[in-house]
């Protein structure tokens, strides 16, 4: 670890991109905690050239599934059983399972509701007590969640509200159970109120540094626990969890898409905890896990009460996480853009690229997810697409001034550049810091070292927020 403080074509040949598995290509950018350009499955579900080899981004035991879109999901649980989020042979065996069953959106999505199910009932032995019901409900979490992120493509989309909120129940009932349970409550947001999980090292009133944890496109409130959650409580400081538009409870049950002005949405968060005895308002820290490296940054442009910001990893244009072919369909025309989509690009796709780009683009528009649920790729391809656009940052990132530190990751896959020229165009006090395949923290979000990661991103917040809350 290292600290350092073109014109458009007319229009390409829309078949000639999707033969020979350029669906794939096209579908890129899936995965768990959200952003566009993950790499996707290959149809033949064979793994890319040179993956698992000695100097690929997963050598040898970091390679669970031969396609990396599910290998990228898998390591994000694995890599959660040092917070407590899943458990190794839990994991490993539900990987052989899938394994030993065919790798599909339906073997993973089957295999692993059903060990969520397993987990909210009793352990082997004597009956459970509190402890071991906590954690063996944040456990179903994560597995109802990797679940989850695989429904649209299984046999059962429309099961996707209820597999959410098994989910969700899981998180809550493991809430209910710490010592001390996080404040929950409703945050104003327009006519959609904020779901919030106000985690704090004690109940005392004493005031203390508290940082907001914003997680990506369609990560769940259990990552938060991993990415942040018990490092900030072990270091004294309050911890808040939230669901924003566009994720969990706002996208799938409420029904509201991701916005482009994410400070209208830090902003009543910020009045909520300011208004806590037991929240130091000077020391207020915005973090940004996947796509939120995105949103963060943009929240922190306009709110001027967040004292550090941390961009996990940086990204300016989350639309250019998205392959050529997928952002060469977007036309000046909404009817131009539909037409090439439906007539096209959607008879050409095969079945798993379609999969994925439903789950992409649902949470940007409601009517695609609605038909994602009845098994049906989505028609109004340029609505979601421009909501995508919009979220550029770089003509805000200027007016930053909290200290930020901006994370990048060998072999990022999904914006590949974007977190140096985020550091780059900042202003303010900054950091960057780039996690390597030498610490076991290579890839998006390093889904293999979640505990290195939250050492990084603490020792810096206590280094510039200095004086902890113990």
């Amino acid at each position: 670890m290292t600290y350092i403080s073109g014109d458009r074509e007319s229009g390409p040949t829309r078949r000639a991109l999707l033969v020979a598995g350029a669906g794939a290509a096209l579908a890129a950018g899936c995965a768990p905690g959200g952003t566009p350009g993950a790499p996707a499955p290959t149809p033949s579900g064979s793994a890319p050239s040179g993956l698992a080899s000695a100097t690929g981004p997963t050598p040898g035991a970091m390679t669970l599934f031969k396609d990396p879109g599910y290998n990228f999901n898998g390591l994000l649980a694995l890599g959660a059983s040092g917070a407590g989020a899943a458990e190794v042979g839990e994991v490993l065996t539900a990987v052989n399972a899938i394994n030993g069953a065919g790798l599909s959106a339906q073997t993973y999505v089957e295999t692993f509701r059903k060990l969520g199910d397993q987990l909210l009932g009793p352990p082997p032995g004597a009956p459970a007590d509190a402890q071991t019901k906590r954690f063996r409900a944040l456990r179903a979490a994560q597995y109802y969640g990797q679940a989850l992120f695989f429904v649209l493509g299984s046999k059962d989309p429309g099961s996707e509200e209820q597999l959410y909120k098994a989910g969700r129940d899981a998180w809550d009932a493991f809430c209910d159970l710490c010592e001390p349970a996080p404040v929950k409550a409703a945050v104003p947001y327009g006519t959609t109120p904020l779901p919030v999980w106000f985690f704090r090292p004690d109940t005392s009133n004493t005031p203390r540094p508290t940082v907001i944890l914003t997680n990506g496109s369609d990560g769940q409130n259990v990552d938060m626990w991993t990415y942040g959650v018990p490092a900030a409580l072990e270091r004294g400081w309050n911890a808040l969890v939230y669901d924003g538009p566009g994720q969990g409870q706002l996208l799938f049950v409420d029904r509201v898409v991701f916005t482009p002005t994410w400070e209208k949405v830090v902003s009543p968060l910020v009045d909520w905890l300011s208004a806590r005895p037991d929240v130091d308002q000077d020391r207020i820290a915005l973090t940004g896990l996947s796509m939120a490296g995105d949103l963060a940054p943009r929240a922190a442009a306009f709110e001027s009460r967040i004292a550090a910001l941390v961009a996990m990893p940086g990204c300016v244009e989350p639309w250019l996480g998205f392959p050529p072919e997928i952002r060469e369909i977007l036309t000046p025309s909404k009817e131009e853009t539909n037409d090439i989509w439906n007539t096209k690009v959607v008879p050409e796709l095969p079945p798993e690229a379609a999969a994925v780009l439903k789950k992409r683009f649902e949470p940007f528009s409601i009517p695609a997810m609605l038909q994602a649920r009845q098994g049906k790729l989505f028609t109004d391809f340029y609505t979601p697409a421009t909501r995508i656009q919009a979220l550029s940052i770089a003509s805000v990132v200027s007016r930053i001034k909290a200290p930020t530190l901006v994370l990048d990751y060998e072999d990022e896959q999904f914006y590949p550049g974007q977190p140096r020229q985020l550091y780059d165009a900042l202003t303010s006090p900054k950091d960057y810091l780039k996690l390597t395949a030498a610490q076991g923290a290579q890839l998006h979000c390093s889904p293999m070292a979640p505990q290195l990661h939250c050492e990084v991103v603490f020792d810096w917040l206590q280094e510039t927020l200095p004086g902890g809350g113990s």
